[in-house]
């Protein structure tokens, strides 16, 4: 069994929407861009009193680590960052929707 190599850009493509959103942002089109989003979000979510908004601020550390790492180091830290946002950002984005009546 092969591990599926998750990219930056992958990475990117799979939350850019909803954290763009939320960031009230056009969507970033590279990890510097997302990661500025993220920081933006991160407290949005917060002030709405959504859960989960560390989560966002921890993937955020992450992915700043992958931006300057290499190799297999990037890989872990865009994996990190990813098993952070993936149970999160949908269902946090739908509930942020809901509160600001969109």
């Amino acid at each position: 069994m092969t591990a599926t190599v998750l990219t930056a850009e992958t990475l990117i493509s799979r939350y850019v929407d909803d954290i763009a959103y939320v960031a009230q942002q056009p969507p970033a089109t590279d990890l510097a861009a997302f990661i500025s989003q993220l920081d933006t979000a991160a407290p949005r979510y917060e002030a709405a009193g959504i859960n989960g908004h560390e989560d966002l601020e921890t993937a955020s550390s992450y992915l700043d680590e992958a931006l300057r790492a290499t190799g297999t180091d990037r890989d872990v830290f865009l994996r990190r960052a990813h098993d952070l946002l993936r149970p999160l950002v949908s269902d946090m984005t739908q509930e942020y929707r809901t509160d600001v009546g969109d």
